[in-house]
């Protein structure tokens, strides 16, 4: 059974109509949010004069009504310019997200990646010896994986890994195969535990299906049954929540970058909240929830895939 291609090219397209909407209100959102909150990108404990304060209004359109400047916002991000940082003198926010990006993208993306097969060969390990020592052993640390957050798994791989064995640095930055060590073990670890718990559940529900006991009936090895007739549909459920998944780590990375002094986009978040920078917070949340509807649809797309009973258009 096939997907057909009119039916998929319509569900695309309507994907795709349906990211318009969706990021006007994102951004509709968090404009007037940040606004709201106290204080403003130029306060300080020392006030500035009010001729420099008015100037600095001026410069950046904060003297004129709130409106006004919200649709000045819509068209200028319609050109996919996130204007100045208010804060990073002589820096677009463009270029903050380019600079900060690609480390938060390579360490989350290395965090799923180790996440995805070694929670998958996990959960695949404790299915095939279901309720016997080793399937509450392997349970029980994936458990544990997800029972403690990074931010304490964090500290102790410094403790152990950096300062008693000396094995690797304690922190910074230089895209060194050493310096993503910690870090991207730190993010994967709960990730792998989740991971391992669906694959656990999926592939016994699997395994007491009637294909694979005709698989099995028909005499084929066990390696091709799980292999080749089990693993597939078992990874559905894991699929569905690569997305989120992924998501949240390269977007969810703001305190291990700040442990690891990680000058990744999460840190630039907190330090843009932090310093009241509008343009700043609102192109990083606006650039996420892009990435986030985008990996969502890579998702759908390769759950379609996976699964050929999914239907797309008006077939019966």
């Amino acid at each position: 059974m096939k997907i057909q291609p009119s039916g998929l090219a319509r569900h695309i397209a309507l994907r795709i109509m349906g990211v318009i909407p969706t990021l006007l209100i994102l951004v509709t959102v968090v404009f007037f949010l940040v606004r709201i909150a106290p204080g403003g990108p130029f306060d300080s404990e020392k006030a500035l004069p009010p001729e420099i304060q008015a100037n600095l209004n001026a410069k950046y359109h904060l003297d004129e009504p709130l409106l006004q400047q919200y649709f000045r916002y819509l068209g200028q991000i319609s050109s996919l310019d996130f204007g100045p940082s208010f804060q990073y003198k002589d820096w677009t926010v463009n270029e903050l997200i380019g600079e900060g990006f690609p480390v938060s993208l390579t360490i989350g993306g290395l965090a799923m990646v180790l996440a995805f097969f070694g929670g998958t060969m996990i959960g695949v390990f404790a299915a095939l010896r279901q309720n016997t020592a080793a399937d509450f052993g392997v349970m029980g640390f994936a458990m544990l994986g997800i029972s403690i957050p990074n931010f304490v798994i964090a500290p102790i791989l410094i403790l152990l890994l950096a300062v008693y064995a000396g094995w690797l640095p304690a922190g910074g930055w230089d895209w060194s195969l050493q310096r993503m060590v910690m870090p991207v073990i730190t993010l994967a670890l709960p990730v792998t535990a989740y991971v391992a718990r669906l694959t656990r559940g999926s592939m016994i529900e699997v395994l007491h299906s009637n294909f694979i006991r005709t698989a099995r009936a028909k005499g084929l090895p066990e390696r091709l049954v799980i292999g080749k007739h089990a693993l597939k549909p078992a990874l559905l459920p894991v699929i569905s929540y690569m997305g989120p998944a992924t998501a949240g780590l390269i977007t969810g990375s703001v305190v291990i970058e700040r442990i690891y002094a990680i000058p990744g986009l999460g840190s630039h978040f907190v330090q843009g909240a932090l310093n009241r920078d509008y343009t700043l917070v609102m192109g990083v949340v606006i650039f996420y929830g892009f990435l986030i509807i985008l990996l969502n649809f890579l998702v759908d797309m390769l759950y379609a895939w996976l699964n050929p009973k999914i239907r797309y258009g008006d077939e019966h």
